[in-house]
């Protein structure tokens, strides 16, 4: 059962958890976490979102935000899809699609 929508609503705090698809690593080392860590920084910025917290391990993390006048959706999007395509291509991997 897929989870309902946050309540966002600009300025909302929120303690967000990532993980990894099947408990699967988001950060394999130095590299990624400086990756992941730099595009944390980069989109709150280009978002408005204020970082307090985060704590980065290697298959999940949490953030606590406060979501800027985009919106906590956005900022994520944002945050997730671009840090997921940078690691496809750094560590060679393909992108499956499935086809219905």
């Amino acid at each position: 059962m897929p989870r309902q929508a946050r309540l966002d609503a600009p300025g909302t705090l929120h303690h967000v958890m990532l993980r990894g698809i099947e408990g699967g690593q988001i950060v394999a080392d130095r590299e990624d976490r400086e990756a992941f860590l730099a595009r944390l920084g980069e989109v709150a910025r280009a978002t408005g979102t204020t970082r307090y917290a985060w704590a980065l391990l290697p298959n999940h993390a949490h953030v606590l935000l406060r979501s800027g006048p985009m919106g906590l959706p956005r900022f994520m999007r944002r945050l997730l899809t671009g840090y997921a395509l940078a690691c496809t291509r750094r560590h060679r991997r393909h992108v499956i699609r499935c086809q219905v």
